[in-house]
């Protein structure tokens, strides 16, 4: 019969090893770059700067529970991995942010407008919004770079298309744009009437870089004649 001991060594021996940290040196390169980095980085490009063998995703992993509890915390937005101020600690850096200009309620609702019904030409913009839109609102869009112009419908007139980019996703701390709220979600934020008709949609937003059937791309020089082309469209 086995005597105390043995079953005590049994158990010992039973136990799980204590999970050892996955290479020390590529946790450490990793951290390196996603530090020194201006922006976020994709697993793509951390793949491309360390060796071959090195599993990048394990890696981000451990690093974003190492520094789940810290000060930053390792967080991933539109597809790519950052360093962010913990979200209980921002209202620490409030006297280091600059004061940012607020954007319009015209701007704001053509940004949602866009965000939600991508790829959508000014004429559309202004359909749904029920108002007309003036070209300055989307310049202000496009200097946030938020927005973007993918290319051009192909219908008499040829406007331009607009849809979000990264920089839109990252600055609301999205990962893809399909994260954005919908019509219940809209309506538990006091954002839309709870009495809202029954027909009433929030189409699934895509962000999808790939031009539709109906767009063809941007010539070169395109940009200048912008107006003339939302114009005709609009007419």
């Amino acid at each position: 019969m086995a005597s105390d001991f043995d079953l005590l060594q049994l158990e010992n021996d039973g136990e799980t090893a204590p999970s050892k940290p996955l290479d020390p040196a590529g946790l450490r390169m990793v951290e390196a770059l996603l530090f020194a980095s201006s922006e976020p980085l994709s697993l793509e490009e951390l793949t491309l700067r360390l060796p071959e063998s090195t599993d990048v995703l394990a890696l981000l992993e451990q690093l974003q529970n190492t520094y789940a509890s810290r000060g930053v915390n390792l967080v991933r937005v539109a597809g790519k991995w950052c360093f962010r101020t913990a979200e209980d600690l921002a209202y620490l850096m409030h006297r280091n942010v600059e004061e940012q200009r607020k954007l319009s309620r015209a701007a704001l609702e053509t940004l949602a407008i866009i965000a939600y019904h991508q790829p959508v030409t000014r004429a559309e913009i202004e359909e749904i919004r029920g108002v007309s839109t003036s070209k300055g609102t989307l310049d202000v869009l496009l200097e946030t770079t938020w927005i973007r112009m993918r290319g051009r419908r192909r219908t008499p007139g040829r406007p331009v298309t607009y849809g979000t980019t990264d920089h839109f996703l990252i600055h609301f701390g999205l990962e893809n744009v399909r994260d954005l709220p919908g019509l219940e979600e809209l309506k538990g934020a006091g954002l839309l009437d709870s009495a809202v008709p029954a027909s009433f949609l929030v189409p699934t937003p895509n962000d999808d870089i790939a031009l539709t059937e109906d767009e063809d791309p941007l010539e070169d020089g395109s940009l200048f004649d912008e107006d003339d082309a939302d114009e005709t469209a609009g007419s």
